[in-house]
């Protein structure tokens, strides 16, 4: 039958009161500050809206089943808990009555393991655990760079210009199946977060970064031939892939091949608390300025009132593509140059242009900047050499490149070449400052995989992993909303006292 949550979160909360006077009448001293951080989050943490969003999951016949809010609630207490298998945590809610009082349940009636794998069910909307077909041939594995610490060079037979084309006419599918994880989290975490001004989708600034996630020691698959009985062990036939989804990459952190996924994800930079806004989980192979165009067109998808007006992304995504879509969308790409790309040798004839973008006069100064004339699309550049110690302007180079008395003024087109040519340039401090954001989206993957254990999981699908990716996103921006400066819970059990 469908789930009824009588009383909404008020009822939730006298639960979680009643037993805890219960079965912790010295609770004000029993517990340390971080639990009672963990209990009052979850007390102020209404998710009843959830019981509505996931009436559609539920048949009208059979059983009374557990409240998908409990459940939900349950699961990131998991997460919170460092509790990494449902199986360990299905006992931990019979044996630690914390956990099963702050989950929603009554103490000596908690769900079995079975019990929750069947609510990650409910929670993706698809009758495959995985999205790719687990029957193709074999991948090509990305070869190992020439130096240490450098990503690998791409495996994908499309190119960026290619793939972007592809994605504004049709937007990618692959994120389909989580839809209704990522309703859950839009409703009722990130809504919330931009109610409370941590984050402004009306005037987005982006960060994007991969991160290498291990799910395996390697790759688990099956031949459907009978090469390897002949003799061909390299054979290019079809196999049964255990996990479709993943695949070999290169790890350039730790400088070797794992197998895994390849997270993609879009942090909001401008936070403070470096949140997320949304994730992708490719394969392991996927290069990063591929893995942002999945991410970024799924997300226009999925999340439409986002509106982007700044990317911050590093080298990896240093592609003319990336420019010119930012020019024309009205978008501030801030990205670093990766030496690859190329640039004019020479410009207006006696000037070349830097590594970041700063003309070189011809006697090898770099130039000055003196503002940008934004109504022209220019950026003005002038003589590092003019002094005006002696009050008036002054040439002091040994040859003189004008005879103007300001020296020699170089005016950079933006719309000649939006990769070089950038608004702030990449020598200004404006610049910088804006791109040292980046980082957020380090910070962010780091407290996914280190501080809730992500790669913890042991999964085998990713119905799985998405289910838990998506509760530690929805963690993250938990421990982001400031809590109330007197503990309500704590005055209310003292109040009994």
């Amino acid at each position: 039958m469908k789930p009824v949550n009588i009383g909404g979160h008020p009822a939730y909360q006298d639960r979680v009161l009643t037993q805890l006077r219960k079965y912790y009448p010295d609770a004000d001293t029993s517990f340390d500050t971080a639990t009672w951080k963990v209990m009052e989050q979850f007390w102020n943490l209404d998710l009843s809206p959830v019981d509505q969003i996931m009436q559609d999951r539920y048949s009208v016949f059979g059983p009374e089943p557990r409240l998908p809010s409990d459940m939900l609630r349950s699961y990131l207490l998991s997460m919170k808990f460092k509790v990494t298998s449902l199986t360990s945590w299905a006992s931990s809610l019979k044996q630690n009555y914390l956990f099963a009082i702050l989950s929603g349940f009554m103490v000596g009636d908690t769900p079995g393991v079975g019990t929750f794998y069947d609510f990650t069910r409910r929670l993706w909307l698809s009758d495959k655990n995985n999205i790719s077909d687990p029957l193709h041939p074999p991948k090509e594995k990305p070869k190992k760079p020439k130096k240490k610490g450098e990503k690998a060079s791409p495996v994908e037979k499309v190119t960026v210009y290619d793939l972007l084309a592809k994605f504004e006419i049709e937007p990618p599918r692959d994120f389909s199946p989580a839809k209704r994880l990522f309703d859950i989290f839009c409703s009722q975490f990130l809504d919330k977060s931009v109610k409370r001004g941590l984050i402004d989708l009306n005037n987005l600034a982006v960060a994007g970064d991969g991160t290498p996630v291990y799910t395996g020691a390697r790759e688990r698959k099956t031949r459907t031939c009978d090469c390897l009985e002949k003799g061909i062990r390299d054979c290019k036939c079809n196999r049964i892939y255990h996990q479709p989804d993943c695949n070999i990459g290169w790890d350039s952190h730790r400088d070797r091949h794992y197998f895994g996924y390849d997270l993609y994800m879009l942090t909001a930079s401008d936070s403070e608390c470096d949140l997320p806004v949304f994730p992708l989980l490719g394969p392991a192979s996927r290069h990063d300025s591929h893995g942002f165009l999945y991410n970024y067109f799924s997300m226009q998808q999925f999340l439409p009132e986002a509106h982007v007006t700044k990317l911050l992304l590093e080298s990896a995504h240093d592609a003319m593509a990336y420019y010119e879509y930012c020019r024309d969308h009205g978008i501030q790409p801030f990205i670093d140059l990766n030496g690859k790309g190329g640039r004019p040798p020479v410009y207006k004839d006696d000037f070349t242009i830097g590594d970041d973008g700063v003309p070189i006069c011809k006697e090898g100064f770099r130039m000055r900047r003196d503002g940008t004339e934004t109504a022209k699309g220019r950026t003005k550049f002038k003589c590092p050499k003019i002094s005006f110690a002696g009050g008036s302007p002054t040439c002091t180079c040994e040859h003189p490149c004008s005879d103007a008395i300001y020296g020699r003024t170089v005016h950079l087109v933006l719309k000649d070449n939006p990769r070089l040519f950038n608004d702030p340039p990449r020598s200004s401090k404006e610049w910088k400052l804006e791109y040292n954001a980046r980082t957020s989206s380090e910070r962010c993957n780091k407290r996914e995989k280190i501080d809730y254990k992500l790669e913890d999981g042991r999964h085998r699908s990713s119905k799985m992993w998405y289910c838990r990716l998506f509760a530690i996103m929805m963690c993250q921006h938990l421990d982001a909303w400031a809590l109330p400066k007197s503990s309500r819970l704590k005055d209310l059990f003292e109040q009994a006292a």
